[in-house]
């Protein structure tokens, strides 16, 4: 049983689970229109001990009821039965109370040994039981089926909808089924304008569809929590399995600069991995949200937050790292509390210090509809300061990661195209990673490892472009 109308199938036989057609357009939402009666047959057992060796000799025959979000076990449809705790099994809907010739194997073993009795039974199932898909299937016209809206992002307690022009007519029941089927859901809004485009921040104008217009919300992602004013800085929950991808090539004790950190999905969690960050967002209000995450997720020995245009923020961290480092400074991490009582002669455990490092290892760019054009701010970056890296020390280049939009397709096309812009801004030749050589191709000079993150339209992805600064473009005269 799934997808939308519920098929169920067993041995070829058909039957349909299919939720009531409700063709009730702009119309308030009529939940008793949902409520239907399937008559099927079930299995009265005549000790409740019975249960559990019945049940595994039906799944196996394949003679019990097999339906998503509906238990087999049902109490007996006779009240006064059921009050005494009597119990059925339901079963196959090919199976007919009344005629035992659509009978199992198990069912007529059963009903010869005299341990339970085929009784027809009324299958009730009402709007509870329907999921989104299927009230939206049931409540809009078919030629909308195709694309029903249900990929929102959800914040906290707030489901941000993106919803076509088609599909606004009948945006106010959308928003009402989306609070009935997500308990945890209490606002519903919708976009009005285009993240990115319209506002520097990425930030956007909505309408608030169902619940109170409150926007406060606080989520929680990679073992971090995060408060925040939905309407006033970028969030997107749909990147979670991203941010955890670049965070996860991130070794304690290295430094990773964001320059464009938003409230700080990628700086938090790598600060607690111990991870040094210089983290950077342009948004006082991104700013601010990030200084309490800081502190909230208590990673301020390893997180500094600035807020300033990325732009010249590039240069000014690679500096500051460098003076941080030749200053002395570190993270300090006060002992841990022994689980037991020292002994008096034992030294009491120390602080620990962990230095920062003179470079950065890693640049992130999470601005994905401009930040190709902030490369031409990376010559320069490391400029007179060769004795810092290789082959004077073990010291790599940083690896830059840049998020960008660029076409939808499996062909070459959009890996093409990013690599194009990207030489294009840095004036020095990329070539795409060749199939197979896996993420570590990006640490040989001149070479982009491309990976696609997720679609956000239909002929419209966003990627990420990981690759090692060239020696030409960071040992350059800054301009």
């Amino acid at each position: 049983m799934s997808g939308p109308g519920n098929i169920f199938e067993v041995e070829g036989d058909m039957v349909i689970f299919r939720c009531p057609i409700v063709r009730s357009g702009t119309a308030a939402l009529n939940r008793a229109l949902f409520s239907k009666t399937i008559p099927i047959a079930a299995a009265a057992l005549h000790d409740n001990k019975s249960i559990s060796k019945y049940r595994k000799l039906l799944e196996a025959s394949r003679e019990i009821l097999h339906a998503e979000r509906i238990s087999p076990i049902a109490p007996h449809p006779d009240q006064a039965l059921a009050n005494k705790g009597r119990k059925c099994l339901l079963l196959n809907p090919n199976v007919k109370a009344e005629a035992s010739d659509t009978w199992g194997p198990v069912v007529k073993d059963g009903v010869q040994k005299e341990e339970l009795t085929v009784i027809p039974y009324e299958l009730r199932l009402n709007y509870d039981y329907w999921t989104f898909r299927d009230v939206m299937a049931s409540i809009l016209p078919e030629e909308l089926h195709d694309e029903i809206p249900s990929g929102f992002n959800i914040a906290g307690h707030v489901a941000h909808l993106n919803l076509r022009e088609n599909y606004l007519p009948y945006k106010y029941l959308v928003a009402e089924i989306i609070l009935d089927k997500n308990p945890q859901i209490k606002t519903v809004i919708n976009k009005i304008d285009n993240v990115g485009s319209d506002s520097e921040f990425r930030t956007f104008q909505y309408e608030v569809l169902a619940g109170p217009d409150d926007l406060n919300v606080q989520v929680s992602e990679n073992d971090c929590i995060f408060d925040f004013d939905y309407s006033k800085v970028y969030w997107n929950s749909k990147l979670e399995s991203e941010h955890r991808r670049l965070i996860n090539m991130f070794q304690p004790g290295e430094v990773v600069c964001d320059v464009m950190a938003g409230i700080g999905p990628f700086a938090v969690p790598a600060g607690k991995k111990r991870v040094f960050v210089w983290a950077n967002d342009k948004n006082p209000e991104s700013f601010k949200c990030l200084e309490a995450a800081i502190k909230k997720n208590k990673v301020s020995p390893f997180v500094r937050p600035f807020c300033e245009d990325g732009r010249t923020f590039i240069h000014k961290a690679a500096d500051s790292v460098l003076e941080a480092s030749r200053n002395g400074e570190c993270a300090v991490l006060a002992p841990k509390k022994p689980r037991t009582p020292n002994p008096q002669n034992t030294a009491p455990p120390k602080e620990e210090r962990i230095p920062i490092p003179p470079t950065i290892s890693h640049f992130v760019m999470n601005l994905p509809a401009s930040a190709i054009e902030f490369l031409p701010n990376y010559r320069g970056l490391y400029a007179g300061r060769e004795a810092l890296f290789a082959p004077h020390t073990a010291t790599k280049l940083p690896l830059v990661h840049v998020h960008c939009f660029s076409v939808k397709a499996d062909d070459e096309t959009p890996v093409r195209d990013i690599c194009e812009r990207i030489t294009k801004e840095l004036g020095f030749r990329f070539r795409p990673a060749a199939d197979g050589e896996g993420e570590s191709a990006a640490d040989a000079e001149g070479v982009i490892k491309i990976h696609r993150v997720r679609d956000v339209a239909p002929a419209k992805s966003m990627y990420c472009a990981t690759f090692r600064l060239p020696a030409a473009v960071a040992f350059a005269a800054r301009e």
